[in-house]
């Protein structure tokens, strides 16, 4: 296989010799004439050193780095990168009699940049997010169906690929078909829509805080805000919750969530209604101290450093309507899931909701993402999910 040839300017070799997976565009001194966006490239310092192969693309990043020696960029590399992926999560006792739903790659997290993985039991839903991973997307697939219980590989990444590129991808399967769309975590059932959902279908990025959720549910009565697929509303159920409300502006996702209720709990159990109404509005409307556990996780406010300030701002009301709407003696259970907001940013945007309502609030958990969306030490910008929980006198 022929590689095309990236040259760095003198100086530019020093993050990537400290492994940072990216290559920006302001650093090459030259490069192929034909290179083109996905193509595999060998990428030298100024004086002709090999530093490594990686895929090249249109934009500020110019070259995602695969490698950073000679190694070829082929079938049996992805095979390898798979396999350690997968034997990482085995080592995290995530694949088990009652939990078949996790992230198998996390991009830069697991050294495969631009690429995500899905797993719901037989299914792995695949995910490009450069045309490197999009065009080797036929080797990854049939990879990923060597790997222990996967038969059915769905590619979606008609919304993640640059536009620019001109892909014109097309969701579908690869590899095999539906054969069911449920997923179990920690015990519990869920359908997960990965034709038309969200994402993968499902957000597996918060299963350790539902959990934790579960454990302070227990007669408490829950709002569950931007509810999707309802992960939140189930574990709140199961942990012996008086009542629990479900509110998204989308009405599928209402449907979803009641789907994945009916999925555990009998039809009889009446403490969960749901609504499909805007999360400001009903914030807005609802009665003051009628909930004494809040759980805001909505999209997210910033997808590019240029929408920052307006996204603060979006934390800070949304976050100061159910501070001031919370039963004393209150918990919530706030997040964002937004790149470009950092820990402190978003931790400074609850602290002006909280000084606003002049409410006593003290930090019980700083949350995260779980360990199957590992952070490459290497690349701190892969750690994008950040959460609190309070306690609301």
């Amino acid at each position: 296989m022929t590689y095309k040839t990236v040259t760095l300017k003198r100086g530019k070799e020093e993050s990537l010799q400290r492994m940072h997976p990216w290559v920006f565009s302001g650093a090459i001194a030259s490069a192929d004439d034909s290179i083109e966006e996905g193509d595999l490239v060998t990428v030298y310092s100024h004086d002709g050193t090999l530093i490594g192969n990686g895929h090249s693309q249109i934009g500020s990043i110019a070259v995602r780095m695969l490698t950073f020696d000679d190694t070829a960029i082929d079938e049996a590399f992805y095979s390898q990168r798979l396999n350690d992926a997968y034997q990482m999560r085995l080592a995290l006792g995530l694949q088990r009699e009652d939990n078949n739903a996790f992230r198998l790659v996390h991009g830069e997290g697991d050294f495969l940049p631009g690429l995500v993985v899905d797993i719901y039991g037989p299914t792995a839903v695949m995910q490009a997010h450069s045309p490197g991973m999009h065009f080797a997307r036929n080797i990854i697939a049939h990879a990923l169906t060597r790997l222990p219980g996967i038969h059915n590989v769905y590619y979606k990444s008609e919304t993640t690929l640059p536009y620019k590129a001109h892909l014109d991808p097309v969701n579908d399967y690869i590899v095999g078909g539906m054969e069911t769309d449920e997923a179990l975590e920690n015990g519990l059932r869920f359908h997960v829509d990965w034709l038309k959902g969200q994402k993968t279908g499902f957000f597996v990025d918060q299963r350790e805080n539902r959990s934790l959720l579960e454990h302070y549910s227990h007669g408490r009565r829950v709002l569950n805000m931007f509810c999707y697929t309802g992960g939140f509303s189930v574990y709140a159920l199961r942990g012996g919750a008086q009542l629990v409300h479900s509110v998204d502006s989308s009405a599928k996702a209402v449907r979803l969530t009641d789907d994945n209720v009916s999925l555990n709990y009998a039809t009889s159990d009446n403490r969960h209604q749901s609504f499909a109404e805007d999360a400001f509005k009903f914030l807005d409307n609802m009665d003051k101290d009628a909930y004494d556990l809040i759980i805001l996780d909505p999209p997210a406010f910033a997808k590019h450093k240029s929408a920052l300030r307006n996204a603060l701002v979006g934390y800070r009301r949304l976050n100061a309507k159910a501070l001031e709407k919370i039963a004393p003696g209150s918990i919530l259970f706030t997040f964002s899931c937004s790149q470009a907001v950092n820990k402190e940013q978003f931790r400074l945007a609850v602290f002006s909701a909280a000084a606003q309502t002049r409410r006593k609030v003290r930090i019980l958990h700083q949350l995260t993402q779980p360990a199957d969306h590992p952070i490459n030490i290497y690349h701190p910008e892969g750690e994008y999910l950040k959460g609190l929980v309070l306690y609301v006198e």
